[in-house]
C-alpha cells in the first residue's frame, strides 16, 4: 500500500511499533531507568523523585496498550486475510472456515472440537499431508488402510519372489 494513502494516525503508529520494539528504544528506555535511579541519593529519594518515574511509566504503559492493541488488530487482520487466501486456493479446504473470527467463542469452541476429532482421525493415518473433513475422513481412513495394507502385502509379496529367485 502507497504510504500516501494513509492516514496521518497509521503512519505514526506503524513508526511507533517499529521503534518501540527497536534495540534503540530498549537502551533509551533502559538509560531513564538508569538515570532515575542513579538521581535517587541527590533528591533523597523523595517521594517527588518517586513519582516522576510512576508517573512516567503509567502514562507510557496507557499509551503503549492502545499501539499495541492497534498494532495486533492490522497484523492480526493481515493473516487472517491471508489464511483465507490459501483456504480459498486450496482445493482440498473447506471453504466454510473463511471468516470464523467473527463467530461467537461457543461455535469456535465447538469448531476446535471439530478439528480435535480431524486430528484424531489423523493420527490413525499414516500420510501426514491428506487434508479432509470429518466426513471425508472417515472414509478416508478405512480408504487409506485398505490401500495401505494392499500396497504392503504387494511389497512383500515381491520380496518373498525376490527371495525365492535367489
Amino acid at each position: 500500500m502507497n504510504n500516501s494513502n494513509k492516514s496521518i494516525f497509521e503512519r505514526f503508529s506503524d513508526w511507533a511499533t517499529k521503534f518501540t520494539g527497536s534495540p534503540s528504544a530498549f537502551i533509551g528506555a533502559t538509560l531513564i531507568v538508569v538515570i532515575w535511579g542513579v538521581t535517587g541519593p541527590v533528591f533523597n529519594y523523595s517521594e517527588t523523585w518517586q513519582l516522576v518515574i510512576n508517573t512516567g511509566t503509567t502514562i507510557i504503559t496507557f499509551l503503549m496498550v492502545f499501539l499495541i492493541q492497534k498494532s495486533q488488530n492490522k497484523d492480526s487482520k493481515a493473516i487472517q486475510i491471508k489464511l483465507n487466501e490459501l483456504i480459498a486456493a486450496n482445493e482440498k479446504a473447506s471453504n466454510r472456515i473463511v471468516d470464523i473470527e467473527d463467530l461467537t467463542e461457543k461455535d469456535l469452541d465447538q469448531l476446535h472440537c471439530y478439528y480435535e476429532k480431524l486430528a484424531d482421525f489423523a493420527e490413525k493415518g499414516e500420510d501426514i499431508h491428506t487434508s479432509h473433513s470429518i466426513d471425508a475422513a472417515k472414509r478416508n481412513q478405512s480408504y487409506k488402510q485398505e490401500y495401505f495394507q494392499k500396497r504392503h502385502e504387494e511389497w512383500l509379496q515381491k520380496q518373498q519372489e525376490k527371495k525365492e529367485s535367489i
